[in-house]
């Protein structure tokens, strides 16, 4: 059944209020009209993409949780936190995280991305890299998605170090590892 315009526009603010996870493709076809159709319902309605949403929608649900640096200081988009235990984020290889000429992201990325979880991933307001020990398992190339997984494997109360491994995949595939010995001003 199609709708008049308003009447469609209504209908997909309100399921994009309810599920902001649902694609343009699926609005499409609950909707009975083009992708296209739905992107210029959205930006009528000022109604963010679904990366932007799903970025939101983290930030609300991570911002009490992440104490060590405001999340806008994570490099990546943290997905999944439990602080003190473990934490996920993503990061889209772009044109500014690669060479030019070989199109081959820079390792300082990958480590920023693996050094800003660990610290997020500690539940206190300070948290510092003590010692890094990493290793690159491949090179990540322009246009692909490094998923950062962070655990905890270690607090020692006595020193105030958090011990925590972060390991990066690309497809499932590691790419790049981190044994990270954190300093910490207490355990909560």
């Amino acid at each position: 059944m199609r709708r008049n315009k308003k009447e469609r526009q209504k209908l997909l603010a309100a399921t994009i209020n309810e599920n902001p996870f649902v694609t343009d493709e699926e609005l499409a076809e609950t909707f009975n009209v083009s992708v296209q159709t739905i992107r210029l319902d959205r930006l009528e309605l000022s109604i963010p993409e679904l990366r932007e949403r799903i970025k939101s929608v983290a930030e609300k649900r991570f911002e009490d949780q992440v104490r060590s640096l405001p999340l806008d200081e994570v490099i990546g988009e943290i997905i999944d936190i439990e602080p003190d235990r473990s934490a996920i984020s993503i990061l889209d290889v772009k044109e500014e995280h690669v060479f030019r000429r070989n199109q081959i992201a820079r390792g300082h990325h990958l480590f920023a991305q693996a050094n800003s979880l660990a610290v997020a991933v500690i539940n206190d307001e300070l948290a510092l890299t003590a010692k890094a020990n990493i290793q690159f398992k491949r090179s990540v190339k322009l246009k692909e998605r490094v998923v950062a997984k962070a655990r905890v494997t270690k607090i020692d109360e006595a020193i105030g170090r958090t011990f925590v491994e972060v390991i990066s995949y690309v497809n499932n595939e590691p790419v790049f590892t981190g044994d990270f010995e954190m300093y910490r001003s207490k355990t909560s």
